[in-house]
């Protein structure tokens, strides 16, 4: 492996770290917490329990299209939408009341998280449109494709 295609592949995994392997492992070695803390927001644990799975499904096969390149924008655009989310569901730093009291805050401890989900949707985001305006257009015109991100590395018949 060129040490292009290994800094190209470790920059998206850095992207997907959190998600592939550890928060899907998470879900699966402590299902019945997981679920419990879906309930805090859904009341029913049927339906949390498919919220759940939903979630550990985005966190596996998301990544893993990301990190092989195979639909990675749309995978990316999911991940986005995601952390948004999952951050409005689960992170409302508004709630506790207490972002502005001097000391420990859970406000303020929420928030952290709440921003890191939104900082991670603006990373997704760049693998989605890129970082230019113009694709932006290109990604409404052409929503399927991949960015392949590591066909420029093939030089002539070469890797």
């Amino acid at each position: 492996m060129s040490l292009s295609l290994a800094v190209a592949v470790a920059i998206r995994y850095l992207l997907v770290a959190l998600f592939l392997p550890f928060s899907a492992l998470d879900k699966i070695l402590n299902f019945r917490g997981a679920v419990a803390q879906a309930m805090q927001v859904i009341s029913a644990e049927g339906p949390a329990k498919v919220l759940i799975l939903c979630g550990l499904c985005i966190e596996i096969l998301m990544p893993l299209a990301i990190l092989t390149g195979v639909a990675d924008r749309v995978a990316a655009l999911v991940m986005a939408g995601y952390c948004v989310v999952t951050a409005l569901l689960w992170k409302p730093f508004w709630r506790p009341g207490d972002f502005w009291r001097a000391g420990r805050s859970e406000g303020r401890d929420l928030f952290w998280d709440f921003l890191k989900n939104f900082s991670l949707a603006g990373g997704f985001l760049l693998i989605t449109f890129g970082a230019t305006a113009g694709a932006v257009s290109h990604l409404i015109a052409h929503p399927g494709p991949s960015t392949r991100p590591y066909g420029a590395l093939v030089i002539h018949g070469r890797r």
